[in-house]
């Protein structure tokens, strides 16, 4: 193995044991880009920034569900009063919807908002990861390892991406979509465990075809607002 390679792998392992992670780089950027993001480039940009801000950025990425609940709006609402605060439970829900708000206040100031929206794209790409709903033992394991199913090539093979119709009218409509592929993406999570093994491709395609179709609702209603 080449140096560069090795050291890569050892970034990987401690990281791992500090916070949680989620689709690797291309994998995001591939969701926004079959979203149809036009800066579908920065869509890695929050894992850059968490290695920088650590926790405080960290906890917008995941949500740690014990077992048996159900994901509600409601719930989803009520962590957006968390966004970018200390929270060791995490709270990816309500990241979506404050990063959201965070963009849609910003945006009349000027063409950074971009930057704010980009985090948006990335939550939503972590949405569809089932480890990052299921913090115990099971996910710190095989955390990588599910995290790159796809990554070698997904970027060639954008057509494998389903994009279904989500549409959106409301905080309220965004808040009842993210709790409803949470709950997927939670129940494939628990699958994993309870079978003690990876995602196949097919699963993490079709995860991630989640992601990019809610994106893309949030783009529609952007623009018609």
């Amino acid at each position: 193995m080449k140096l560069h390679k090795i050291i890569i792998t050892v970034v990987f392992l401690i990281s791992a044991t500090t916070s949680s992670h989620a689709w690797f780089d291309e994998t995001h950027l591939a969701i926004a880009k079959a979203a149809g993001y036009k800066q579908w480039y920065n869509a890695a940009a929050p894992d850059i920034a968490r290695a920088k801000l650590g926790k405080m950025e960290g906890y917008n990425h995941y949500h740690n569900s014990p077992r048996g609940i159900v994901i509600t709006p409601e719930m989803v609402l009520e962590q957006t009063e968390r966004y970018d605060k200390f929270n060791q439970d995490g709270h990816l829900y309500g990241a979506i919807i404050g990063s959201l708000r965070a963009y849609v206040k910003t945006k009349p100031r000027g063409r950074y908002a971009e930057h704010l929206f980009a985090y948006l794209v990335h939550y939503i790409g972590d949405l569809s990861m089932p480890l990052h709903h299921t913090m115990n033992n099971f996910s710190k394991k095989n955390h990588l390892a599910n995290d790159g199913i796809i990554e070698e090539d997904v970027l060639r093979n954008l057509d494998k991406i389903r994009i279904y119709e989500i549409i959106i009218k409301s905080e309220a409509e965004l808040a009842t979509e993210v709790a409803r592929i949470a709950n997927l993406s939670m129940a494939l999570g628990r699958t994993l465990e309870n079978e003690n093994r990876l995602m196949t491709q097919h699963e993490a395609r079709r995860q991630i075809s989640h992601s990019a179709s809610l994106l893309r609702a949030i783009l529609e209603w952007m623009e018609r607002t």
